[in-house]
């Protein structure tokens, strides 16, 4: 490890700007990557950090990562109109307790820095948001750390079910009667 021994430490949040684990790909060597801790986001044109970027029609040619997860937050309007703050929801992956996230990485003026791609919500997703962030399959990890893969062969949807989700505040959703 080119920063010594890792340490992963669990954490409840991790929140734009803060530091984070991500697998970095090593350049000329397929598939390999190295586990570092950089910063989410860099700073945008207009100052606005830049912590989700579209993948659409987009190559990558370098500079992928993998975003190291055990779950990831969408939030919508609450259900309950008196209610304040925005319902939270909490996806994990089934039978994974931690999975990776497709990134990329750059320098920024604050050092290097990394942030998610995202792309059109999936079924598991598109109940809350009209986007979503790219969690990978495992056996699409090294895939997505060779650039000589394209990036539209490895950024796709994971099956229908895969993305549980539990609601962590808020006012539960009505429920429609079944008969």
């Amino acid at each position: 490890m080119p920063e010594g021994k890792p340490n992963v430490p669990a954490r409840e949040d991790i929140k734009i700007t803060d530091v984070a684990p991500i697998v970095r790909s090593i350049e000329d060597e397929r598939g390999s990557g190295e586990l570092v801790n950089r910063r989410w986001s860099w700073p945008g044109p207009k100052g606005k950090p830049v912590y989700n970027f579209r993948s659409e029609g987009r190559a990558f040619a370098s500079n992928r990562c993998l975003i190291l997860a055990d779950g990831f937050y969408e939030f919508t309007d609450p259900a309950d109109p008196r209610q304040k703050r925005l319902d939270k929801w909490l996806f994990t992956m089934t039978d994974h307790r931690w999975f990776c996230i497709a990134g990329i990485w750059r320098d920024s003026p604050q050092g290097e820095a990394f942030t998610m791609l995202t792309m059109d919500a999936g079924s598991d997703v598109a109940p809350y948001h009209h986007r979503q962030i790219i969690p990978l399959a495992r056996d699409q990890w090294a895939d997505w750390l060779d650039p000589k893969v394209a990036a539209a062969d490895v950024l796709r949807w994971l099956p229908r079910g895969s993305l549980p989700v539990t609601q962590v505040y808020g006012t539960p959703p009505a429920q429609r009667a079944l008969l």
